[in-house]
C-alpha cells in the first residue's frame, strides 16, 4: 500500500500567510466601505443642518414687521448682529443673529405686546443683555459673514450710508422723527474657515416676495 503524504510544515505556514493576507485585505476594505459610510452621513448631517438653518433665517426675514416705533428699526444689521422685529399672533418679536467666537447664534424674544417692552428687548439686545435660554447654537466653525441689501436697483453693504434715516411722516409724535426705509433684499455671505465646512456660501432673500 502507498503512504498517505500529508502537508508539511513550511507548506501549513505558507497557506496560513496566504489566509492572513486575505483576511487583512479584507478588513481594509470593509473598514475603508465603514469609514466612507460614517463621512457620507456626517456631511450629510452637516447639510441639512445648513439646510435648516437657512430656512429659518429666511422664514425670519419673511415674517419681517416694522413696529411704526422710531427708535427700533424693523430690520438692521451692526456688523456682529442682525437684528429684526417679526410679527407673530401674539404680538412682535425681537430676533437677533448674531456671529460671535466662530458660532453663529439665534436668539428670540417672547411676543411683546407694547413699545415700552419691544424698546426695552432692543436695548437688552444691544448691550448683550438678552434673555439667557432663548438663544440658540446655529451653526459653527464661522470666520466671518457679510451683509447687503438691495435698495435702488443695486446691493449695497448693509452697514453703508445707503440706508440712512430718511424723515417719517407718519412720526409727529415728540421723540419719534426718523426711521429706516427697509430694503426690498437681503443678502447674507458666509465664510467658512477652520471646521468641517470650508469656502463661502451666499443667500438672499427678496422680502415680501412668497417662498
Amino acid at each position: 500500500m502507498r503512504r498517505a503524504r500529508g502537508f508539511t510544515l513550511v507548506e501549513v505556514l505558507v497557506a496560513l500567510l496566504i489566509m492572513a493576507v486575505i483576511a487583512v485585505l479584507g478588513w481594509r476594505g470593509i473598514d475603508g466601505m465603514l469609514r466612507g459610510r460614517e463621512i457620507s452621513q456626517a456631511s450629510l448631517l452637516r447639510s441639512e443642518r445648513l439646510q435648516s438653518v437657512l430656512v429659518q433665517w429666511e422664514q425670519d426675514l419673511r415674517m419681517l414687521q416694522d413696529s411704526e416705533l422710531a427708535q427700533v428699526n424693523a430690520l438692521a444689521f451692526d456688523g456682529n448682529a442682525l437684528r429684526l422685529t417679526r410679527r407673530q399672533p401674539e404680538g412682535l418679536q425681537l430676533v437677533a443673529w448674531r456671529l460671535r467666537d466662530g458660532r453663529l447664534s439665534r436668539w428670540e424674544s417672547p411676543p411683546l405686546q407694547s413699545q415700552r417692552e419691544l424698546l426695552e428687548a432692543q436695548n437688552r439686545s444691544q448691550q448683550g443683555l438678552e434673555s439667557p435660554g432663548r438663544e440658540i447654537t446655529m451653526l459653527e466653525g464661522l470666520s466671518g459673514w457679510q451683509m447687503f441689501f438691495y435698495r435702488g436697483n443695486a446691493w449695497s453693504n448693509a452697514q453703508s450710508s445707503d440706508d440712512v434715516a430718511t424723515p417719517n411722516p407718519a412720526a409727529s409724535a415728540p421723540g419719534s422723527g426718523s426711521t429706516r426705509v427697509l430694503p426690498s433684499g437681503v443678502r447674507m455671505l458666509l465664510q467658512f474657515g477652520g471646521g468641517e465646512l470650508q469656502g463661502e456660501l451666499t443667500r438672499q432673500v427678496l422680502l415680501g416676495a412668497q417662498p
